[in-house]
């Protein structure tokens, strides 16, 4: 069964869309604010979101912004704000389609279809969690086993995202590079010892023996999750 998302704050609008998806046998989950869609999306990890940009408190593009940290789920954007510039401020976030308020039910129905096909791809995991951290790819955050915040900088963060987004796999240099840095990069290996080791130092139990980051000589990087010595 397809698991949809329904982000707004209008609970009219709420109520007529769970009565029309579920009819149509979707399986539906509601959310009234930005931060609730994050949790309900990490907890049930949806086939497709339906999201208003107006929410209160943290706005829909911040949504979006929240939702592609970790997945590529297909957000389509049922909004009022029906200027050239919200759109194209939606789409540039990541949202896949956009649909003005009001709209159709079956205009709507056929873009979640379409939306839903063109995906094919499978869910990633929300929060990775070790004994010794656990990092937040939707928050955007890494947390020590107590649940107290760890600092890294902003490239520390890009470095540990692209490594975590294919935790056990092989990271091959250029890849990190130019996911890191931009395109232009692909040979300076020396950025990425001197920013592995900064990792390290900070989430590693012994960054002498390293646990989680392994290096793989000459090829690339591994983020370790699932411990082969366990």
């Amino acid at each position: 069964m397809t698991r949809v998302l329904v982000v707004d704050d209008e609970a009219p609008i709420r109520r007529t869309m769970r009565a029309n998806l579920a009819a149509r046998g979707y399986d539906v989950d509601l959310a009234e604010t930005g931060e609730q869609a994050l949790q309900l999306a990490a907890r049930h990890h949806p086939d497709v979101v339906l999201l208003d940009l107006g929410l209160p408190g943290m706005d829909g593009l911040d949504v979006i912004d929240g939702l592609r940290g970790w997945t590529q789920v297909p957000i389509v954007v049922l909004s009022a704000r029906g200027s050239e510039r919200d759109k194209v401020a939606a789409l540039d976030a990541g949202a896949d389609d956009y649909i003005s308020k009001p709209f159709g039910m079956d205009e709507l129905l056929a873009r979640l279809r379409a939306a839903v096909r063109r995906a094919g791809v499978a869910e990633e995991e929300a929060t990775i969690t070790t004994d010794h951290f656990t990092v937040d790819l939707a928050a955007k955050r890494v947390l020590d086993a107590g649940g107290a915040p760890i600092r890294l900088t902003p490239t520390e963060w890009q470095l540990l995202e692209v490594l975590a987004r294919h935790h056990d796999k092989l990271v091959m240099q250029r890849q990190l590079l130019q996911d890191v840095w931009g395109p232009g990069y692909g040979d300076e290996s020396n950025y990425l010892r001197v920013h592995m080791a900064h990792l390290r130092r900070k989430l590693e139990p012994d960054r002498a023996h390293p646990r989680y980051f392994i290096t793989e000589p000459g090829m690339g990087y591994r983020f370790v999750v699932d411990d082969p010595s366990a």
